[in-house]
């Protein structure tokens, strides 16, 4: 799952209920979406090769969650989103765009099917306002009602390879509908925890295998100390959204507020799949062609340390400017420049050198596919 940062430094900071857990584990905090959040714990590099190898504990309890329900609910969604939801089956998830009516892109989100007329709705953080105020505008006429619930629910990631190993062992999971070994990607199961209702999604926003686990914020505090206990011998870290953000992005995961925006258009995104366009009606429906010569976005690597960041130019030999990095930053894990930038689509084959400038250096990049890690299975 994405997430944008956006200052709201005119309002109140907000924390999640594992606020005093990230206190006492030494963690920085940063502004993001208008809330505090754990930037890291001990070092950037140290949490992310803790994903990559064994497992890393993330709070996530930022975003935002709303309830889709009622008789209409599934062609509700089929109109309010750019996929096709009616035809997702009960117990899986779906990503898909929130788009407005020319086709930007109000968020990316998470739908999970809790029934035939049931249906969750996870969110970016700094966007909830505007999913919120989309999604309600977009019922009427129809018998569905949507329910902002962000603050009932605590959401906890667990991601790395030995996620699974050490959530089998968690003390006070119970219940389980799925054998662990049986939960399939973009799939959920209900379970509880303590006694108490807890969802688990097998998502995460990382490139690793991992789940989501989603509880009442009541609960958020006894079930991050249970799974730190069940995976304190295999390997478990706390991580911040540091170590997030560079795992993301050699996954290829966009971010909101870097690669997606209200003036993106899903295709330029790579992201022209999500779209069904031949659904009947759907907003956004006739716009979501991006106009001729929209730039487009690409993946780039480069060789040595230096990194090009957010908002560095990407130019050909001569210096013309031909596109613009979103994120960018040195691989953890593949030891070597990395970035996502949008290009003039002539430039987007690799046909052309491209140069990242950093600083005023002109830094050789090579155009390659995305995503630039895969998990190995």
């Amino acid at each position: 799952m994405t997430d944008t940062p956006l200052s709201e430094s005119a309002a109140e900071p907000r924390y999640t209920p594992l606020r005093a857990r990230h206190e006492a584990l030494g963690a920085s905090f940063t502004d993001f979406g208008g809330w505090q959040m754990p930037v890291r714990y001990t070092s950037d590099l140290a949490e992310h090769h803790a994903v990559r190898e064994a497992a890393g504990i993330f709070d996530i309890s930022h975003m935002a969650e709303f309830t889709v329900r009622g008789s209409e609910a599934a062609a509700f969604l089929d109109y309010a989103l750019a996929g096709r939801l009616s035809a997702m089956s009960i117990g899986k998830a779906k990503y898909s765009l929130l788009l407005t009516e020319d086709g930007g892109i109000i968020d990316d989100v998470i739908v999970y099917r809790l029934a035939d007329d049931d249906f969750l709705i996870i969110s970016n953080a700094g966007n909830r306002d505007a999913v919120r105020e989309a999604l309600s505008a977009r019922t009427a006429g129809s018998d569905v009602t949507v329910v902002d619930v962000s603050d009932d629910y605590a959401l906890i990631a667990v991601q790395g390879p030995v996620a699974e190993s050490i959530l089998t062992g968690v003390a006070g999971i119970e219940d389980v509908s799925i054998p662990w070994a049986e939960q399939k990607y973009y799939a959920w199961a209900n379970a509880t925890f303590n006694g108490r209702p807890l969802l688990l999604a097998r998502t995460g926003y990382t490139g690793e295998d991992g789940f989501e686990l989603l509880v009442a914020a009541a609960d958020a505090e006894a079930l991050w100390d249970a799974v730190l206990a069940a995976g304190a011998q295999q390997g478990l870290v706390p991580c911040g959204l540091a170590a997030r953000d560079t795992l993301r992005l050699e996954a290829g995961m966009p971010l909101y507020g870097h690669e997606l925006s209200l003036d993106t258009k899903p295709a330029q995104a790579g992201l022209g799949r999500v779209v069904v366009t031949d659904k009947e009606r759907f907003v956004g429906k006739g716009a979501t062609a991006p106009a001729d010569g929209a730039r487009v976005l690409v993946g780039l690597t480069a060789e040595g340390r230096r990194a090009g960041r957010a908002g560095y130019a990407v130019v050909l030999e001569d210096g013309t400017a031909v596109g613009e990095i979103t994120s960018g930053a040195l691989s953890p894990t593949l030891g070597h420049p990395i970035a996502m930038a949008y290009v003039d689509p002539s430039y987007s084959t690799g046909e052309t050198p491209l140069f990242l400038d950093v600083r005023g250096t002109r830094i050789p990049a090579t155009v390659t596919a995305l995503p630039f890690y895969r998990r190995k299975k």
